[in-house]
């Protein structure tokens, strides 16, 4: 099992596999619009924009999950996302990424990288993971961690 036999709904509802993203390298994190670490999204948009060409996504999932920080439907996502961010990488309907009811994907991601002290839950918003070309999970990144302090853990992969 990995990244790539999983399933999720794009902020459009369309459901979609992630087998799509076969041979590239992924950033997966979980977001929110109202959160302290929003800002993170222009971090994230330029260190997409400098892979993306290079076989790279970020997949954004936004959740709800901590205090409150992502009230907002789909619709209101994507243009919190794009007015704000100029956010043009995947983004993906609301889940729970924590807990029993947690999406699948978060579930193994979860499980594949824990977190400090091997705890599997995500503690906050931004929880970042880096996998492979073969959609295997190779690392965890605190939310505090900033977008281009992952940039070299992209390179070496994209070699």
């Amino acid at each position: 099992m990995n990244v790539h036999d999983f399933e999720a709904n794009t902020l459009r509802g369309q459901e979609e596999s992630l087998s799509k993203y076969k041979g590239k390298v992924l950033l997966v994190v979980n977001t929110a619009s109202k959160c302290g670490l929003t800002p993170q999204y222009k971090g994230l948009q330029e260190v997409y924009d400098k892979f993306k060409d290079r076989g790279f996504e970020i997949l954004g999932f936004p959740s709800n999950q901590f205090a409150g920080q992502e009230p907002g439907e789909s619709e209101d996502i994507a243009e919190f996302c794009e007015i704000n961010y100029g956010v043009s990488f995947p983004m993906y309907e609301k889940i729970n990424v924590k807990g029993a009811d947690a999406h699948p994907l978060f579930q193994y991601l979860s499980k594949e990288a824990p977190g400090v002290l091997g705890s599997k839950s995500i503690k906050w918003n931004f929880t970042k993971f880096l996998v492979d070309q073969e959609g295997r999970v190779l690392k965890r990144f605190a939310p505090q961690t900033t977008p281009d302090q992952i940039e070299e853990d992209i390179e070496k992969l994209l070699r």
